[in-house]
């Protein structure tokens, strides 16, 4: 889901397709809601803030109650009746609205916009942030009194945010690009001194000294005429600078960061203004940002589509397939980072795949790769199986080792998707969960020619995917595609905990460790430490090893990988301690199939919920936790009475958590 306010309300579903959020009173409560922030608004300040002063209805309370029934099964439509909501939700006196983060762009702009000074890619998080705004904050709503001061609020926030982001492009080199932007921003905000500053300094850097002191005398002017004001102690001492050319105006000395900015200015003033190419570039640097990890990684996702939404506007096929293809970034973990820009992403590729001519192959696998990729966890079930197969016999066709690669990191990611639908399982899952052996998922895989790809048993378990990793270390090695090849490694290093080889999964996680170290990507530790954590727990060590690992979470850039992991993780280490699960903590996506467990422990009511709510858990998505979470249900059943509970080790595969205990052969790799 994504709510978006930074212009007219609207939200969107996990496919990017807009939701009907019915009238102007309706949408109002939706507003509210998000005015207040996760807060809960009573009902009767909702009534008083949706008709304010105008004459009332009948029953203005039922008709409040009509309304978020609506919004409910809007924003929530597979709830099933009589299910709490998890998202817009009764609490005490009223409602909240319990979004995350992440589904809201107001609060993913003020997240980006409290980025550190001196942070990666600063200026490209800052940017990404302001790439956010189509508008006035709650448009819709704007001269509501209860909407008027968040509005200003946020309005504040971004005017301050377009002086950092401008201060922090200066300060890397870029003044020339930041002038046209400068004198755009004062002329709409004449009354900012810091725009003034900031456009003065930026003139002066790019060797206009005439007109920057000309830009202090307009602010002046401005400030006088306007507010009667004479400039601050910071503009006067910058026109005193100025006019004795201190040298501490003058950029730092250059640095790499410097000399790419330099270079990038130089680009963009030797191209026209409508060249293509340029967003064929654009691309291609979001790639290199993303692998940085962090704010670059977020920043990344932001340019990456708003270049795919320009070059769609030309109504040239071929570039959008190059703008859409080259962003070849590794994709390791199985739930997607942001579902509605992936699904966006997806839905341009399946466009460009149906204009474009069937003689571009490379184009057409590079479509048909990102299809595979930016589909995983999401349930497109055959068309992303498909399109992943496709891409690797083309690329297999083609002879292009870093089309090949790209193709197999698709492959990889829906070999999750097939009939095993899970990471380790010995069957096809139900409460008599296997342990990690390999009977069921890999031996049937075809080797490294095109065969490889043709039959669901070959990669969708520990055997396939290691040989699958085997193959990408190879190829990537070989050509010396570095990301790709540390991808094999990670996927060697899962797929070996799958198989209960935890020595040679150390092995994998150590080589991968050195690759990133010497080549600066930073992601990579965030894994090895996460699997480091899970083998020491099952040795023995219980939660503690976990500590470091929960620490690398935030700000890793990833929550399709964070969300939920810390609780999940610490649930699996007390049932295999045969503690109680602690009863609270944020499980995020994982909660459904957690809530029983969690029930079983309670008194005879929660017990009794928790029977119902196991009759009613869900199959859970084919994605790297499908067997711990079966493994969960099993175990909540077993704790019930009412099955077996999982057998052995279940779910190791995942490199980060696992449920049950080792057995001796485990053990002896695990003490290795």
């Amino acid at each position: 889901m994504d709510l978006t306010v930074l212009g007219p309300l609207a939200a969107y579903d996990a496919e990017g397709t807009e939701l009907r959020l019915g009238g102007p009173r309706q949408r109002a409560v939706l507003a509210r809601l998000l005015v207040a922030r996760r807060q809960v608004v009573p009902l009767p300040r909702l009534v008083a803030d949706l008709w304010d002063g105008q004459a009332l209805p009948g029953d203005p309370e039922g008709a409040v109650r009509t309304f978020v029934a609506a919004l409910r099964r809007v924003l929530e439509p597979g709830r099933r009746p009589r299910t709490a909501a998890k998202v817009l939700v009764t609490e005490g006196p009223g409602y909240a609205l319990r979004a995350a983060v992440e589904d809201v762009d107001a609060w993913r702009f003020e997240r980006a916009a409290r980025a550190e000074e001196g942070a990666p890619a600063l200026v490209e998080t800052l940017e990404g942030a302001l790439a956010l705004w189509r508008g006035p904050a709650y448009a819709d709503v704007a001269t509501a009194p209860w909407a008027r001061a968040e509005a200003a609020r946020l309005e504040g926030l971004r005017l301050h945010v377009v002086e950092r982001a401008a201060a922090a492009l200066l300060a890397r080199g870029g003044a020339a690009r930041a002038v046209p932007d400068l004198e755009e921003f004062v002329a709409a905000h004449p009354a900012r001194e810091e725009g003034w500053r900031l456009l003065a300094l930026a003139l002066y850097r790019s060797g206009r000294q005439a007109e920057a002191l000309s830009a202090v005398r307009r602010a002046r002017r401005t400030l006088a005429d306007a507010l009667g004001l004479e400039p601050g102690a910071r503009l006067s001492r910058l026109e005193e600078d100025i006019l004795r050319q201190a040298p501490h105006l003058d950029p730092a000395p250059e640095g790499g960061g410097q000399v790419w900015a330099r270079a990038a200015e130089a680009y963009a003033r030797a191209l026209p203004a409508a060249d293509r190419s340029r967003l064929r570039t654009a691309a291609g640097l979001m790639r290199d940002v993303a692998v940085t990890g962090g704010e670059g990684l977020s920043a990344a996702r932001e340019h990456r589509l708003a270049a795919v939404a320009e070059a769609r506007r030309y109504g040239d096929a071929e570039l959008t397939a190059r703008v859409i293809g080259v962003y070849d970034v590794p994709a390791l973990w199985t739930r997607s980072d942001d579902p509605v820009r992936a699904a966006r992403l997806v839905a341009a590729a399946q466009d460009a795949l149906r204009e474009l001519p069937e003689e571009r192959e490379a184009e057409r696998a590079r479509l048909l790769a990102t299809v595979a990729v930016e589909s995983r966890g999401a349930a497109a079930g055959a068309r992303s199986l498909r399109a992943s197969r496709e891409a690797e016999a083309l690329a297999r066709r083609l002879g292009d080792p870093g089309l090949l690669v790209f193709a197999l990191n698709g492959v990889f990611v829906q070999s999750f998707a097939g009939a095993t639908g899970g990471t380790g399982l010995a069957g096809g899952g139900g409460a008599g969960l296997g342990g990690t052996g390999a009977a069921a998922s890999g031996a049937g895989f075809a080797g490294t020619g095109a065969g490889a790809s043709g039959a669901d048993g070959g990669r969708n378990g520990d055997v396939g995917r290691d040989a699958l990793g085997a193959e990408l270390v190879s190829v990537a090695g070989a050509a010396g595609l570095v990301p790709h090849e540390v991808l094999g490694l990670l996927v060697r290093m899962q797929a070996r905990c799958g198989l209960g080889d935890f020595a040679g999964a150390e092995g994998c996680a150590a080589a991968a460790d050195a690759l990133a170290a010497r080549h600066g990507l930073p992601l990579v530790r965030v894994f090895t430490t996460w699997f480091r954590a899970l083998r020491a727990s099952l040795a023995g060590g219980g939660w503690e090893p976990y500590e470091e690992a929960v620490a690398l979470l935030p700000g890793c850039g990833m929550p399709g990988f964070a969300t939920g992991l810390p609780a999940l993780a610490r649930l699996t280490v007390a049932v295999r301690q045969g503690e109680h699960p602690p009863p609270d903590g944020d499980f995020g996506p994982y909660e459904p199939w957690v809530r029983p467990l969690l029930g079983a422990y309670g008194g005879a009511g929660e017990r009794e919920a928790a029977r119902e709510a196991l009759a009613r858990v869900p199959q859970p998505p084919a994605d790297h936790l499908t067997g711990v979470l079966r493994g969960v249900v099993a175990e909540a059943a077993r704790v019930l009475g009412t099955g077996p509970g999982p057998g052995g080790l279940v779910g190791a595969g995942s490199g980060v958590v696992a449920l049950g205990a080792p057995g001796a052969r485990e053990l002896q790799g695990l003490r290795g």
